[in-house]
């Protein structure tokens, strides 16, 4: 075998040290998940910002609240972040408004603690697996650091009983062994990226939810006092 064969990729992966090879395994099962969060959580944070979009012009055209509130109760399933937040305001400040001896105030702030209930849920649901992506990019670097260094010793280990090393005989466990470390940027890179990148979309959503609903409590606030 000549050392361009030795040198090819597969033929390197292939020679790898079991550890190498585990590690090798590992961050590539990593990087799959990782592509599959990050693909995922791309239409997810799209298709909360294009209903919040949707729910924020319709809110604002002047339609009537109570038409608004039924449409969000029968399609509670298919609905988005903000017009979850929404029905679930208007749902308990509708149950206080019912009450006798209820104040402006203490409506309000029942429709105001709803909101951010459901706010917390809904965020919980946007941030889900940004974790993931988040340790992803700190560790994988490390782990395949780990595959390199192992590698790079199990290569030099070989060689105790040879008189005269020659580069030729040192190249091929070094190159497997480095690959590792490429596999472990290979994930590490996208995960990096994409979680900056979806933190910084769901800061601006929530400062979104968090307008509408000091927003909205402005509007029932003006309601409560108008019935009182």
């Amino acid at each position: 075998m000549t050392m361009t064969q030795d040198m090819e990729l597969w033929t390197l992966i292939a020679n790898a040290s079991f550890v190498v090879k585990a590690v090798m395994v590992l961050l590539l099962a990593v990087s799959f998940m990782s592509w599959m969060f990050i693909f995922r959580k791309w239409m997810t944070i799209r298709s909360a910002r294009a209903q919040t979009e949707q729910f924020e012009r319709e809110f604002w055209s002047g339609n009537d609240i109570n038409t608004l509130y039924q449409g969000s109760v029968n399609n509670r399933h298919t609905i988005g972040s903000l017009e979850r937040i929404f029905e679930a305001g208007y749902r308990e400040f509708t149950k206080l408004r019912a009450q006798r001896g209820t104040d402006a105030s203490t409506m309000v702030d029942g429709a105001r603690r709803a909101m951010r209930a459901t706010y917390q849920r809904e965020m919980d649901h946007l941030e889900s697996h940004l974790s993931f992506l988040a340790s992803t990019g700190s560790v994988s670097p490390y782990v395949g650091l780990f595959g390199t260094v192992w590698g790079i010793m199990h290569s030099f280990r070989s060689l105790a009983n040879v008189q005269q090393a020659t580069l030729a005989q040192v190249a091929p466990g070094i190159a497997e062994a480095l690959i590792a470390t490429a596999i472990g940027l290979f994930a590490a890179i996208p995960a990096v990226v994409a979680y900056n990148r979806y933190s910084h979309d769901i800061d601006r959503l929530a400062i979104r939810f968090e307008s509408f609903m000091e927003e909205f409590s402005n509007v029932l606030q003006r309601q409560a006092t108008v019935r009182t």
